[in-house]
């Protein structure tokens, strides 16, 4: 158990789609367009592809030496990797051994009556927490999690996202920094730096949107991005 294999991880994500092209422009829950998408949400429709990244991400924790009770993810676009990671997390340590059995869910949308812990929980995270989102841009529906959760006195000991699109947000400062503002280590399983130069080869979407792309880092970007069409066209 453990080793997280980056180059197959990659891999997976190019293989599934996740990372691709808008032949015009899209407008992002941040509100800023956009030529190209990180979307996992295809994967999280097949069960044994969601099984396969939740095994990805256990092998991502234990190589970071971190030992949870509960997987948690963000509501509602990575609900399903957090149960699904719980799950098998369960079952690795054994079914008797209830510190790691809790299932933990989050609601997209406050509930107006009832208990007052069930307002935004469908069960509470127990013990030692890792939060998992799917995609960070600004990384605020993150920080928001977070945040609600520490009010409620979770053990939170790491937040991670699939894919973290390397984006500055608003205020200048990267999502990393803006997620350890809050005590809480941020750590991504891929980065769109190292995928979309890849995702361009493979999809070739045209010169226009790869300059398109480039000059998207160049306003919005924690570091430039060259992709292929451009490094040739210098050439």
């Amino acid at each position: 158990m453990g080793t997280f294999d980056q180059t197959a991880f990659n891999h997976f994500i190019l293989a599934a789609d996740i990372v691709g092209f808008f032949d015009n422009p899209v407008s992002l829950a941040s509100g800023r367009q956009s030529h190209w998408y990180v979307n996992w949400r295809t994967v999280f429709e097949n069960a044994m592809l969601t099984a396969y990244v939740a095994e990805k991400i256990h092998d991502f924790t234990q190589d970071r030496g971190f030992h949870p009770h509960t997987f948690y993810g963000v509501p509602e676009g990575a609900t399903k990797i957090g149960l699904i990671t719980q799950y098998r997390w369960a079952m690795r340590h054994g079914v008797d051994d209830h510190d790691f059995c809790h299932l933990a869910m989050g609601r997209g949308r406050p509930k107006d009556h009832g208990n007052p812990k069930d307002r935004y929980f469908l069960g509470v995270p127990q013990g030692r927490t890792i939060v998992i989102e799917d995609v960070t841009t600004t990384g605020d529906s993150l920080r928001v999690t977070l945040d609600r959760l520490l009010k409620e006195g979770v053990h939170l000991v790491a937040a991670y996202s699939l894919t973290n699109r390397m984006e500055k947000r608003g205020d200048g400062r990267s999502v990393q920094e803006a997620v350890e503002e809050t005590g809480i280590p941020y750590f991504a399983l891929s980065t769109a730096p190292a995928l979309l130069p890849a995702a361009y080869s493979r999809k070739m979407p045209g010169r226009e949107i790869g300059l398109a792309v480039e000059d998207e880092f160049k306003r919005y970007g924690v570091e430039p991005l060259l992709l292929p069409s451009t490094l040739e066209h210098e050439l």
